[in-house]
């Protein structure tokens, strides 16, 4: 039995111990699954092209049932207190800890990452789950003087209702977690609609949940999750659903953001990213091979904070791209589930697509091909799915360079003082992740200031790709200004109150306004 056969036995074997049958997963409220179909998302996988198993769509019938299951559900789940729901929380983290090995691969097979960053990924459930704990007994309001003797103000956080969760295909299960272990700490509940590239991990994940909610008596409805494209409008135009917070394109942002506020919702938006190293000719050249390749290569160029532009100083500026040349030379791309390789698969073949034709509109627009790219063929790609990582010197200011390909396209370019580096690293739509390798103190301070990085993430001597979850995740302009994850970045989850209490005799108004009857 060869390699993709044994993964593949292996995923069917943990989907029916999660007494999952796939072909039967539909629309999830908790642990039941109404099969109230329209037609049925078929998984393949990225890695060999083989059929992994199919999942119905939610109807709109069963949408509905499944939001008035949740509105009964959050009466029920805001008076539990948030300790308690911590709890809830602690025992979801262990139970990813159980699972995280079956999981991680379902990942990695599913999505096409490498194994490594499959288990990373299940990894990052388990940390929201950890921090999302103690968060539950600090979910801290404010005490403030009023100016009115008698008088006793402060403010509280209140849970908001029920919280839109749209995920994105790179991050199949970790970016739901970072909003849901949150939200429900917070009191919400949770609608899903996840990727219809990787419905498996999701289905996988929500069992997970209902196994922990069920021996706790979690009301029905606490997590929920909805299958299908048309799933995502539903969400966005129901009144009922306070917060959205939706991960994918800025094309699709731009629309969900625009049906939100139609309806005086809120979301948390966390967009495209077309992120820069800069590499000041003070760097650890080793630490900047390494944050580089990875940034760029890593998830075979599908992440949002993947590294798709570097800014080199002119005075190692051949030195390091012959530096990058030799390493590209080196990765060895296949099968992400083999540790020896280092790049995997492209999600379908609409994205190996979508990467050939920037490759093309790069040389039409002047940039010089560095690394070759293009697609791979043979018995080891048969999915049609495998690329080569691409090296290319282009303008900032090229229409293509400004734009976000989500595959492993990176665009080099020089520069001659620090300035100007800055000013290319903020010169793009977007403003995720950025990052400086240098060892000069007043290069870094400067990168770090109000003058530098205009991103949510700002780094130096490390990659724009990875993060933590202990720090609010998000980025500005194109990127869409959303914060997810650790800091403060529960207050979009929560409904702020300010409350006064008169403990006088007297009541005087406020701003000394005098009003006598």
């Amino acid at each position: 039995m060869n390699l993709h056969l044994r993964t593949f036995a292996a995923h069917m074997e943990f989907l029916q111990q999660l007494k999952i049958k796939a072909e039967n997963a539909g629309t999830s409220i908790g642990s039941v699954f109404i099969n109230e179909t329209v037609e049925k998302i078929e998984s393949y996988s990225p890695v060999d092209g083989k059929l992994i198993g199919s999942v119905f769509t939610t109807s709109a019938n069963a949408y509905q049932k499944t939001l008035e299951t949740a509105q009964q559900a959050f009466l029920e789940w805001r008076k539990w207190p948030a300790p308690k729901r911590g709890d809830i929380v602690r025992q979801l983290g262990e139970a990813l800890r159980r699972y995280k090995e079956p999981l991680g691969k379902l990942v990695s097979y599913e999505m096409g990452k490498s194994l490594q960053e499959g288990w990373g990924e299940v990894q990052e459930m388990i940390d929201i789950c950890d921090f999302a704990i103690g968060l539950s007994r600090q979910l801290y309001g404010l005490s403030m003087h009023s100016e009115r003797p008698g008088h006793r103000m402060y403010e509280q956080w209140h849970p908001l209702g029920i919280v839109g969760i749209i995920s994105a295909f790179n991050f199949p299960v970790a970016v739901w977690s970072w909003n849901a272990a949150i939200a429900w700490v917070c009191g919400d509940v949770c609608v899903w609609k996840p990727s219809s590239k990787v419905p498996l991990c999701a289905i996988a994940c929500q069992q997970i949940v209902a196994e922990v909610f069920a021996k706790n008596n979690v009301p029905e409805g606490v997590s929920c999750l909805v299958t299908g494209n048309a799933c995502g409008d539903l969400i966005n135009a129901d009144e009922r659903i306070p917060l959205i917070s939706f991960t994918g394109s800025t094309r699709v942002g731009k629309i969900v953001a625009a049906a939100t506020a139609e309806r005086f919702g809120k979301c948390i938006l966390e967009l495209g990213g077309n992120n820069a190293i800069i590499v000041s000719e003070n760097a650890d050249m080793q630490m900047v091979l390494t944050g580089a390749v990875f940034g760029a290569v890593g998830t075979a160029g599908q992440r949002c904070t993947t590294t798709r532009r570097l800014i080199i100083h002119e005075n190692i500026y051949d030195k390091t791209i012959e530096t990058l040349k030799h390493a590209y030379a080196q990765l060895k791309i296949g099968d992400p589930l083999d540790a020896a390789n280092h790049v995997g698969p492209l999600i379908d073949k609409k994205a190996v697509e979508d990467y050939l034709k920037a490759i093309e509109t790069a040389k039409a627009q002047g940039g010089k091909i560095i690394v070759e790219g293009g697609k791979l063929e043979g018995k080891n790609y048969e999915s049609g799915c495998y690329v080569k990582p691409c090296i290319i010197e282009a303008d900032n200011d090229l229409n293509i360079v400004q734009t976000e390909t989500f595959a492993p396209i990176l665009y080099v370019m020089k520069y001659s003082t620090i300035e100007e580096a800055i000013q290319k690293q903020n010169g793009v739509p977007q403003g995720l992740s950025s990052s400086i390798f240098t060892n000069d103190m007043r290069e870094m301070e400067l990168f770090l200031s109000s003058e530098g990085s205009d991103c949510g993430i700002a780094n130096v001597n490390i990659g724009t790709s990875g993060a933590e979850i202990g720090g609010a995740f998000g980025g500005e302009k194109e990127t869409g200004g959303g914060r997810e994850s650790g800091s403060d970045a529960w207050k979009a989850y929560m409904r702020r109150q300010t409350n006064t209490i008169n403990y006088s005799s007297k009541l005087p108004l406020a701003q000394g306004i005098k009003f006598t009857i």
